[in-house]
């Protein structure tokens, strides 16, 4: 039986996964899987749910804010900022709803905080810039 290893990585957490047959996730361009044998591939997940599934086990999915896919010689390497990992469906949807949304939107006020602050400071240098024009 031909199978693959999946490497889940984030910044906590590692788990290598052997006996791997199947793995299907969604990018921009909609959603794909990957077999044994599958060419060198290279990819970024979309928000939500992908699912992979071992050898003679059921599908377990994975609930991603994001992530890079990258597949090469028979190895799929998962990296991302966190991941929740379940045999359920409705476990790991809620969680990812409840958890990773709440990451989301705490990753959008930092980026809206960064730019408010981008902004003073350009009005900052702006007004410095016309008083010694004035000088």
């Amino acid at each position: 039986m031909n199978a693959f290893v999946l490497h889940l990585q984030s910044a906590t957490q590692y788990e290598r996964i052997e006996n791997v047959l199947s793995f299907v996730g969604e990018d921009r361009s909609g959603s794909f899987g990957i077999l044994p044998g599958h060419a060198r591939m290279m990819t970024v997940l979309l928000f939500g749910l992908a699912r992979f599934r071992v050898a003679e086990q059921p599908w377990e999915f994975l609930a991603v804010p994001s992530a890079l896919v990258y597949f090469i010689d028979s190895e799929l390497y998962l990296s991302t900022r966190h991941y929740l990992r379940d045999r359920e469906y409705t476990n790991i949807a809620a969680a990812l709803d409840k958890k990773l949304r709440a990451e989301e939107e705490a990753l959008l006020a930092t980026k809206q905080s960064i730019s408010r602050l981008e902004q003073e400071m350009f009005k900052r240098l702006w007004k410095m810039g016309r008083r010694q024009g004035n000088l």
